[in-house]
């Protein structure tokens, strides 16, 4: 009997850490731009089960935005997801049908996604390769 519960508490422990652990900031926060302090952010563990780790890099001009998190958590917002999700970086895929049907003057609102000058996505399978300077 002891060794089944063993086995059991095993067998869940593996299980819970199989998931992919990535890290989830925003380079305005403190530590989380370049250079990455790794050591102020745990990992979180991804919520599906084939995700990926993500770092975006939004420039415009000489300001950076970085952003790192898992793929499924920025799928919900992000429309600009290039394709090809293999391993490395990539620039932004551009919909053209992204509100082709709205009319106002609010750039703030960013409705197009047009607002910074590029869009890098960098994808990883291991956490510590996000934190690369790309």
């Amino acid at each position: 009997m002891k060794l089944l519960v063993l086995t059991l508490s095993l067998i869940s422990f593996v299980s819970r850490c199989s998931a992919l652990l990535c890290y989830q900031c925003v380079s305005t926060q403190p530590g989380c731009g370049t250079p990455f302090k790794w050591l102020w952010y745990p990992s979180i563990s991804c919520p599906e089960e084939d995700d990926i780790c993500v770092k975006i890099i939004e420039r415009k001009g000489a300001e950076e935005i970085i952003t790192r998190d898992c793929l499924s958590t920025v799928k919900a917002f992000r429309t600009d997801i290039p394709a090809d999700r293999y391993e490395g970086c990539r620039a932004a895929a551009k919909d053209p049908k992204l509100a082709n049907y709205v009319n106002h003057s609010i750039p703030e609102l960013d409705v197009q996604r047009n607002f910074y000058d590029s869009v890098t996505w960098c994808f990883c399978y291991f956490d510590h390769w996000c934190r690369q300077r790309s």
